[in-house]
């Protein structure tokens, strides 16, 4: 599946921001999705992730309660959902496909898209 994620801006602390991941190529109802981002000088981190139907979720401890990733599998796009912005989520965010939830949240995928930038200033 070819992955393309888009959204990405610059925001105030505080502020909102959706990233979508769309399907270019193939079909992401039959993966897991999950969220990486990449800031600079930093290895990648395990955002979140969230099961073929919707049904099952992970986040990283650091943006739980902030963040919600959602499918709609009829637009064929994952989202991810960014409330209460930091500076310390300034990355490329990238969206990955995968067998499961559960397995991307250990950092495995099948397929990974084009980034975008979100830079949260302070």
């Amino acid at each position: 599946v070819q992955l393309q994620a888009s959204g990405g801006g610059l925001v105030q602390a505080g502020g909102s921001l959706r990233l979508s991941c769309a399907a270019s190529e193939g079909t992401v109802s039959t993966y897991a999705m999950g969220w990486f981002r990449q800031a600079p000088g930093k290895e990648r981190e395990y955002v979140a992730s969230i099961s073929r139907d919707g049904s099952v979720t992970y986040y990283v401890d650091s943006v739980k309660g902030r963040f919600t990733i959602f499918r709609d599998n009829a637009k064929n796009t994952v989202y991810l959902q960014m409330n209460r912005l930091k500076p310390e989520d300034t990355a490329v965010y990238y969206c990955a496909a995968g067998q499961s939830a559960l397995v991307l949240r250990r950092g495995m995928w099948d397929s990974w898209g084009q980034g975008t930038q979100v830079t949260v200033s302070s």
